[in-house]
């Protein structure tokens, strides 16, 4: 064995000597700490569910999560309280949240196609236009959007919260898609133009199944941004019949009279619910198109 080969072998456990990993009592303390953070993070919501199974006298009288008179007596309350059965404003919700995310995926995911892909006059201006909606206030434009929509007869109606969704109104989205198209080859484009594929063909066949990734990461902010608005319907909506499941949540609190906490709580904790199982199911996805948004892959 040559000297030049002692000295490799020598530098190469050198190098994997000076690579220290921490202790056992070091993981054990980061591991103790991480516990604890995430235990003072998670207490509001555990809190809810724990005192949403207790009586109304226990809520307030202990910080305990373990009920000492376990009932479901409020979520009795909560879901058949109201004049109208929170199901249905639970269903109100869904019908709006589905309806949002299928617009915004629709007509973002175009308007993205084609900024990246298409080349027409002022498209530069038009995207820098569009990134500047961004910065603008949504209180900004609030009294001529409800002027307008009230013109039209929408006010009362699901209208107003769904219909602008299909017309490409979250900047955010768009720039989201943008990125992430810009990072799929051409080259795939220009072998479609020679099979004969057109703009939309490319499109449909090409650029939205290797989207999948930014396409759910949209689906799922957008469902949650909807499901857990409460200024936007509670400015069009009036009837009790037509309120979404935050402005339902709501119902239970009254100033001028006894609030109902347990069932409030009840409520909060089932609205919760949806936004939970869809994160699980689409995590993966989700954290994918984060992570490679805006990536040269």
């Amino acid at each position: 064995m040559t000297d030049a080969t002692h000295k490799s072998a020598f530098d190469a456990a050198r190098g994997a000597g000076d690579t220290k990993k921490p202790s056992l009592i070091g993981r054990t303390l980061i591991y103790c700490g991480l516990v604890v953070v995430s235990f003072i993070m998670l207490y509001p919501l555990l809190w809810m569910v724990s005192s949403s199974l207790k009586p109304e006298n226990e809520i307030f009288s202990t910080t305990s999560l373990i009920p000492q008179n376990f009932t479901l007596e409020a979520y009795r309350r909560g879901w058949n309280g109201l004049s109208v059965s929170f199901g249905w404003m639970f269903f109100n919700s869904l019908v709006i949240s589905v309806l949002v995310v299928i617009g915004n995926l629709i007509s973002c995911s175009m308007a993205a196609y084609a900024f990246t892909r298409l080349k027409f006059k002022g498209r530069g201006f038009w995207f820098a236009l569009m990134l500047g909606t961004m910065m603008m206030p949504q209180h900004a434009v609030l009294i001529p959007q409800y002027l307008m929509f009230l013109k039209f007869g929408w006010v009362n109606t699901i209208l107003p919260l769904v219909v602008p969704k299909f017309f490409a109104i979250d900047a955010f989205f768009i720039f989201l898609m943008v990125q992430f198209f810009r990072g799929i080859p051409r080259d795939l484009d220009e072998a479609a133009v020679m099979d004969g594929a057109g703009p939309l063909r490319i499109f449909l066949k090409i650029i939205l199944p290797l989207s999948m990734p930014v396409l759910a990461t949209a689906a799922v902010f957008s469902f949650i941004w909807t499901w857990d608005d409460f200024f936007a319907p509670l400015i069009y909506l009036n009837d009790i019949e037509k309120y979404t499941a935050q402005l339902g949540l709501r119902t239970f609190v009254d100033a001028t009279a006894q609030s109902d906490w347990g069932a409030l709580l009840a409520m909060s904790t089932l609205t919760v619910l949806p936004i939970f199982v869809l994160f699980v199911l689409f995590q993966r996805l989700l954290i994918e198109g984060i992570a490679t948004t805006g990536m040269k892959r």
